[in-house]
């Protein structure tokens, strides 16, 4: 028994004569009247066991010990005093094991908000769980408001797996959730780098009816650049309306965000109307944000806009940074607008920062590929000085433009500094060669290739080639030597087109000294064909078999799969050579072997009687001629031994080669007219005309010595040539060109 004073206090307590029974003494006497015992009583009482026992069996015996039956009131009452979250866990345990036990959305927000305040987020989960299961039907909505915070405190605490559990069991149970749990937990999602998943979750509340605009001014804050960062545009500008238009101040982060994007994405006129919608607001537009918008401009090629842009942000006390100067100085280097490139190159240096290898090679090529020497090696000099690599692209371009302009003391200066920082300048070094050839300039081509030698740089053996070619083209035979010497020694061998293309030259060659050089030449070239150049003007002695054989036998040994084309070109130059040195027997031989071996297999036609024809229209001057000859004879064969007369006969000559032809064949009193690009002549006329003394002798290569203004005719058709030399006397030069 207690006895209490007026105010509550306790005067003095003794052993009465039986225990307590609950519902039975469940009062207090005042006087002679019994009253109830008051709730503040009660829960002191409550409060007074549970932070003795805090939990136990020892707690729940004194429980039950009370002289009263608690009800939910004083369960929650002593919950919101109770400030340990095991007691707290511990006493609402016990009281759902009582039959006054009832279900309250009360109890449950308060016992969660004191979980929360303790930071016992595994008591909320548990207890969440136990009110899960004791929920029924009729129970569930009165749980909604009790959802909501476990959601609220579970988000706030950033326990991303327990909220999202339970998150899935309330949409199961059908809980309404209000807006401050969809936005505590789209902030929960986008706080940790799953945006995805808050947008689900923003789908979800846009889904219920009456929730498409309860969204809070931070989850905007975060919702939209989240939006705008992973690509879906169209949704943060969506969102960004529905913000303005619910009367929420769009902030900086937003717009930054969104300019940024829209930038990146090209959309560069939404970018810019935001920005001017930003400005519009009053807000200040960041120095990243300019930065950003100047960098959408400069990588889309807007180089006007871009400074515009750049001027603001001088305007408004920003700095460009580094990257920035980097990005608009490389975009107007290679736009080709040198001259503003090069004045923010200055304003970048002059701003104390120091360009990137990048930067320099951008204005280093633009200047190289606009010919500006000057700034090119200014550029040069000034990136080598700040102890810069330049880029082998740079190298590169700065060779080619030295080489154009012909400044091989500077290149080769380069090029040495090129090889010292470790590159390899084989490749550079041929492409200033080839420069040089491309433009002719022997003597340069040369002396560079002398300073090769002398750097130890190697060249390919296709530059030498060239080179070489070259040489011979503008007469430069005594230099070609060389160059053919240093080509065959590196194993390269001389094709039959590099041979015949000697050849050409010196037929073509008036000159006795140039004649030397070139014979010295095609015996530096070790080809087969000058073996068989050499025995074609040999006896037969030597030879040990006829010419004809000779030729056969060459001809055999030709791979005409890969080389049909240089044997043409062969067949052709060796007849203007063998024709010019009044070989006509030899140029017969050949060109029958040749014509046996298909090479030029459309050259002859019988048609029967109706016409018979030779086309000459791809060969050379002598190889025409001789072809002509050797075709007449045979068709005079075929008329006389067979008796078969064709209609007409025709020779195909084309543009070039019909006066040639004409001549040749006016010399004889021929029948043929000329018509157009043919040589035509009736089967009788030229029957009648076979069966002159003159003419047969011509056929049979039989030309008597009156007739030698012959091959003076044929020497006005070779206008480089040396007429009396090689056409008065023919075998003198015979002797004289054994060493070929």
């Amino acid at each position: 028994i207690d006895y209490l004073d007026e105010s509550g206090s306790v005067i003095y307590s003794g052993k009465g004569i039986r225990s307590v029974e609950p519902g039975i003494d469940d009062h207090i006497v005042v006087g002679g009247l019994r009253k109830p015992i008051p709730n503040v009583s009660a829960v002191s009482k409550i409060v007074e066991i549970v932070r003795r026992w805090r939990w136990g069996p020892e707690m729940e015996g004194q429980l039950d010990k009370l002289q009263f039956v608690p009800n939910m009131i004083h369960i929650t009452q002593a919950l919101k005093i109770i400030d340990d979250g095991d007691a707290l866990v511990s006493l609402f345990r016990w009281s759902k094991r009582q039959s006054w036990y009832l279900p309250s959305d009360e109890c449950f927000g308060m016992l969660f908000d004191k979980l929360n305040l303790c930071r016992d987020y595994e008591g909320i989960q548990a207890v969440f769980e136990e009110m899960v299961d004791d929920l029924d039907e009729d129970s569930a909505s009165v749980s909604s408001a009790s959802c909501n915070r476990v959601l609220q405190h579970l988000a706030k605490a950033e326990k991303l797996e327990v909220t999202f559990c339970c998150f899935k069991k309330i949409q199961e149970m059908g809980c309404e959730l209000d807006s401050k749990t969809y936005n505590s937990l789209i902030a929960l999602f986008l706080s940790k780098g799953l945006p995805y998943k808050a947008f689900e979750i923003h789908e979800d509340m846009e889904k219920e009816e009456g929730r498409r605009s309860c969204l809070d001014a931070s989850s905007y804050d975060m919702m939209i650049p989240s939006l705008a960062k992973s690509g879906r545009l169209e949704a943060s500008v969506k969102l960004f309306s529905e913000m303005k238009e619910r009367g929420y101040r769009p902030t900086p982060v937003i717009f930054a965000a969104l300019i940024d994007t829209m930038g990146k994405a090209g959309r560069l006129d939404t970018a810019m109307k935001l920005y001017m919608e930003m400005q519009g607001f009053g807000l200040r537009a960041s120095g990243a944000t300019l930065v950003s918008l100047i960098e959408s401009y400069v990588k889309s090629g807007k180089l006007e806009a871009a400074l515009r842009l750049w001027d603001d942000m001088k305007k408004a006390g920003f700095r460009p940074n580094y990257g920035l100067y980097t990005l608009i100085v490389e975009g107007h280097a290679k736009s080709g607008k040198l001259e503003i490139a090069m004045s923010l190159f200055t304003d970048m240096e002059k701003a104390g920062f120091l360009p990137t290898p990048s930067t320099y090679s951008s204005l280093l090529e633009m200047q190289s590929a606009s010919g500006h020497v000057d700034a090119a090696m200014r550029l040069y000099n000034s990136m080598t000085g700040a102890g810069l690599r330049p880029s082998l692209a740079t190298y590169t371009s700065l060779l080619t433009l030295l080489a154009r302009k012909k400044l091989i003391d500077v290149a080769a200066k380069i090029l040495l500094e090129m090889k010292a920082v470790g590159y390899s300048v084989e490749v550079n070094a041929s492409d200033v060669l080839m420069v040089y050839i491309k433009d002719g300039s022997i003597d340069l081509a040369l002396r560079w290739l002398r300073f090769m030698a002398s750097s130890g740089v190697r060249t390919n053996n296709f530059m030498i080639r060239q080179l070489f070619e070259l040489c011979m083209k503008n007469g430069f035979y005594e230099s070609g030597k060389p160059l053919l010497d240093s080509y065959v020694n590196a194993g390269a061998k001389v094709d039959l087109i590099l041979y015949t293309s000697i050849l050409a030259h010196f037929v073509r060659c008036q000159d006795e000294e140039n004649e030397r050089h070139l014979m010295s030449i095609l015996n530096s070239t070790g080809h087969r064909a000058h073996a068989f150049l050499c025995g074609l003007f040999t006896g037969p002695e030597q030879r040990k078999q006829p010419v004809l054989a000779f030729v056969r036998e060459f001809f055999r040994g030709v791979d005409y799969e890969t080389e049909e084309g240089a044997a043409k070109y062969f067949v052709n130059v060796l007849l203007n050579y063998l024709v010019l040195m009044g070989q006509l027997n030899r140029a017969r031989c050949v060109w029958k072997v040749a014509y046996e071996n298909r090479l030029f297999p459309k050259a002859i036609v019988f048609d029967q009687h109706i016409a018979w024809s030779l086309d000459v229209r791809n060969l050379s001057v002598g190889a025409a001629l001789v072809a002509a000859v050797h075709t007449l004879h045979r068709f005079r064969k075929r008329m006389l031994y067979y008796g078969v007369v064709p209609r007409r006969v025709k020779l195909v000559t084309g543009p070039t080669l019909r006066v040639v032809a004409a001549r040749m064949l006016g010399s004889m009193e021929s029948p043929f007219e000329v018509s157009g690009v043919v040589l035509r002549a009736t089967g009788d006329a030229v029957m009648e005309w076979f069966g002159k003394p003159m003419v047969q002798q011509f056929l049979l290569n039989e030309i008597p010595s009156r007739s030698e203004i012959l091959m003076h005719k044929l020497n006005v058709e070779f206008p480089c040539s040396a007429p009396e030399v090689r056409s008065l006397a023919p075998p003198k030069p015979l002797i004289g060109r054994r060493n070929l």
